[in-house]
């Protein structure tokens, strides 16, 4: 596993839409969608989150050709991001004012 990763606002602000929603999975678009992070952002803080264990992500199952699009692949925060991210939450809480997720 990787070092944990460098947390920027844009790595926050991917932290944060993945945390709101418990243990959904999310697209890249989905989170994108969320966060406002284009995808030359989005996707590189997406691989430094899962190289550092906080991220899992997995391909959708299904047809492409029945589904009528490309199968996309599906993020959701592990238990250590969970705790990882809770811990980053308080401290920005403390330091800031608070994350809605933390």
């Amino acid at each position: 596993m990787a070092k944990d990763p460098r947390l920027s606002m844009a790595t926050l602000k991917v932290l944060g839409a993945l945390m709101e929603h418990g243990a959904n999975e999310f697209s890249g678009a989905e989170i994108s969608k969320k966060t406002g992070q284009p995808s030359g952002t989005l996707y590189p803080i997406l691989a430094r989150l899962e190289a550092a264990g906080w991220l899992a992500s997995r391909w959708e199952d299904g047809d492409p050709s029945a589904m009528g699009r490309p199968r996309r692949r599906l993020y959701k925060v592990t238990t250590v991001g969970r705790v990882k991210a809770q811990c980053v939450g308080a401290t920005v809480r403390a330091d800031l004012g608070g994350l809605a997720w933390a």
